[in-house]
């Protein structure tokens, strides 16, 4: 078990699902088994879902706008969609299918991962939802989402008298 998580679990933008339980036999994560489970009741995921559920994405904020680049590799612009919820939540998702099998091929190793992948990340106030771009380019989806100048405070002279 890694001690340490790439996204940061506390980050108040991001609306991903934490699972403390991710990778115990017992727990409801992707990595338990289905089958023998001591707390039954917990909901669980796929494993097919859960194993591309964790599509990998930075999100980068410059002067003029938030950049967010997600890692999609093998998928085709068709197979993602960038979308605004309630105004404010940026939500990437998409899938990536199994390689249909063939009864005379014999498979050695299936690492490549297959499944839904969906984040969802809370747009701050000063983000201009109306005017996304989005594009991709060798695996690589990019995200941008303008932001609005930031208003400069207005400085007013006053006379001295006397």
């Amino acid at each position: 078990m890694s001690l340490i998580r790439r996204s940061n679990v506390f980050d108040p933008l991001s609306l991903d699902l934490f699972d403390p339980f991710d990778g115990f036999p017992f727990g409801s994560g992707s990595s338990s088994s289905g089958g023998g489970s001591l707390f039954p009741s917990f909901p669980r995921t796929s494993s097919e879902t859960a194993a591309f559920a964790g599509a990998r994405i930075d999100w980068k904020e410059t002067p003029e706008a938030h950049v967010f680049k997600a890692d999609v590799p093998g998928l085709k612009k068709e197979e993602v969609k960038v979308e605004v919820e309630d105004g404010n939540v940026l939500q990437i998702s998409g899938e990536r299918n199994k390689e249909q099998e063939e009864k005379s091929d014999t498979w050695h190793r299936v690492e490549r991962s297959s499944g839904r992948f969906l984040r969802r990340f809370r747009l701050p106030d000063n983000a201009k939802p109306e005017q996304i771009k989005a594009s991709m380019e060798n695996g690589v989806l990019t995200v941008t989402v303008p932001k609005e100048e930031a208003k400069k405070p207005e400085v007013k002279s006053i006379q001295i008298s006397g």
